[in-house]
C-alpha cells in the first residue's frame, strides 16, 4: 500500500503519523468492504425472516459507513490519503468475499458474523498498534469502534443461538 502524505502542521512525530496513516488505509479498506458486503446481504437475503433481517442489515450499514467516514478523515487529518474508493478497499481488503450462493437468512447472518467477528479483530489489533506508538487519538478511534462492532455481531449471533 502508498501512504500519501500531505504538509501538515500536526505536531504528531512523521515517523508515527505515517504508521498510523497506513493502519488506518488497512482499516478502511476492510470497513468499506464490510458494508459493501452488509448492503449486499440485506438487498439478497430470503426466507421467513426476510424484513426483521433486511432491517437489521441495513441499520448495520448505515452504523459501519459512519466507520469508514471517521477513519478516513482520521487518515487525512494526520495530512494522509485516505484511500476509500471501491476498487482501493477491494484490492486491499482482508476479509474474504461475500459468498454469492448464501440467501438464506440464518445462512446470510452466518456470512456476515464471521467478518463482523473478523472485523472486530483486526479493529482491537489496531488499537494495540496505535498504543504502540502512543497514538491516542488513532486508539481512542479505534476503541469507539471496537465497542460498536462487538455489539453489531451480539446482535448477528443472537440469530443464531437457540
Amino acid at each position: 500500500m502508498t501512504t500519501t502524505e500531505l504538509l501538515t502542521r500536526n505536531d504528531i512525530p512523521h515517523h508515527v503519523r505515517s504508521a498510523m496513516i497506513e493502519l488506518l488505509n488497512q482499516q478502511l479498506a476492510d470497513a468499506f468492504d464490510l458494508y459493501s458486503q452488509t448492503k449486499q446481504a440485506h438487498w439478497n437475503v430470503k426466507g421467513m425472516h426476510f424484513i426483521q433481517l433486511h432491517e437489521l442489515f441495513d441499520s448495520l450499514a448505515s452504523s459501519v459507513l459512519g466507520f469508514v467516514d471517521e477513519i478516513a478523515e482520521r487518515a487525512t487529518a494526520l495530512g494522509g490519503y485516505a484511500r476509500g474508493t471501491a476498487r482501493m478497499a477491494a484490492a486491499q481488503s482482508r476479509l474474504p468475499e461475500f459468498p454469492e450462493e448464501v440467501l438464506e437468512g440464518k445462512a446470510v447472518v452466518a456470512a456476515l458474523a464471521e467478518r463482523y467477528a473478523q472485523f472486530a479483530a483486526s479493529t482491537r489489533a489496531a488499537i494495540d498498534e496505535a498504543l504502540k506508538y502512543e497514538e491516542q487519538d488513532t486508539a481512542d478511534l479505534m476503541i469507539e469502534i471496537s465497542r460498536e462492532m462487538d455489539k453489531h455481531l451480539w446482535f448477528l449471533e443472537a440469530h443464531l443461538q437457540a
